[in-house]
């Protein structure tokens, strides 16, 4: 969500924002995104419900855009024809009720909306883009990491669905080469026991939580995205957007995204003897790794560009607005 509001104003899109206090809050206010602060408690509904009509009621928008399924439940029923909800995820679509207007970031996802009941011309595929600013690799010195090593890297939680257990276990058949793991979560003791315990941990370097993404695919050879779950999975375009070669497991988010050998591998979930093999493949063939990122900057271009999200975004906005004038609303 913030990267999208930041990409709409970016491009001139006049916005307000209704938001929970974080950090989301200067990085809006530093692109001229006025804010205001409700906290979304499903328990004491009002003052976050008065706070939202007021903002409606002073800045009169066109479109209303509920990002993700708690913001869907406060829409109000009076504005349906300009409310537009958007899922992440496989939500319901009771909690987007009151939204005349549906997207996800999935043909798959859509599919599943309209099985709910949501009309088919009002449910659309709005795809995420990859936010990433060019920079220098990070020395993998710094993580001791030999420089002439294949190196894997995974930006994931450390949490079961991301399936880095299987990850760790390919990694015991692919001798000299190295695995970063980018996130924190849960798993983490688990997780280090597990490397430790296959004989992977010296080349294995938990980097806990990063803010430079970038820089940690520029320093990669391969991008592993084993994800038991995943919905979507911005981590298949930020590589593609990095010129990484990219393996993914069939999580119902990757495998709608990528085609597989043309600008990723895929391989079934929870078979480490696949992914094993699959990250060997792209190690060592060199022509293979480079048919990939070439499949993969064609994939970003057409598609997951902040210019096409921009685009995307703008075109159903002032579909969503025409409609509602259409209806006198």
């Amino acid at each position: 969500m913030l990267e999208n509001v930041l990409a709409l104003a970016e491009a001139g899109l006049e916005q307000r924002v209704v938001t929970r206090p974080s950090e989301r809050v200067a990085r809006f206010e530093a692109t001229g995104v006025p804010v205001t602060l409700a906290d979304f408690s499903r328990l004491w509904r009002l003052p976050t419900d008065n706070a939202i009509q007021a903002a409606i009621a002073s800045f009169k928008p066109d479109v209303i855009h509920h990002w993700m399924g708690r913001a869907g439940t406060f829409a109000r029923k009076n504005n349906y024809a300009r409310n537009l909800g958007w899922y992440g995820g496989y939500y319901k679509l009771e909690r987007f009720k009151n939204c005349g207007w549906q997207a996800a970031v999935t043909a798959d996802i859509v599919a599943h909306i309209v099985a709910q009941g949501a009309p088919t011309d009002r449910a659309v595929t709005l795809h995420n883009h990859a936010s990433l600013e060019p920079g220098a690799p990070v020395d993998r010195a710094e993580f001791d990491t030999p420089a002439d090593a294949p190196l894997l890297l995974a930006l994931a939680r450390l949490h079961w669905k991301k399936g880095l257990d299987t990850l760790l276990e390919a990694l015991a058949g692919l001798p000299g080469a190295y695995l970063w793991v980018a996130g924190d979560g849960p798993l983490e003791a688990e997780l280090k026991a597990l490397a430790a315990k296959l004989g992977v941990a010296p080349r294995v370097r938990f980097l806990g939580w990063r803010t430079d993404r970038a820089a940690l695919l520029a320093a990669c050879d391969v991008v592993a995205f084993p994800s038991r779950y995943e919905p979507f999975g911005n981590v298949t375009i930020e590589a593609w957007a990095a010129g990484k070669p990219i393996v993914v497991a069939d999580a119902a988010g990757p495998a709608a995204t990528v085609t597989p050998e043309v600008d990723a591998l895929m391989v079934p979930k929870d078979n480490v003897a696949a992914l094993r093999e699959a990250l060997a493949r792209v190690i060592g063939d060199q022509e293979l790794a480079a048919k990939l990122v070439a499949g993969g900057r064609a994939a970003y271009e057409a598609g997951y560009t902040k210019e096409a999200f921009v685009r995307n975004a703008m075109a159903l906005y002032q579909r969503i607005d025409e409609a509602a004038r259409a209806e006198g609303k």
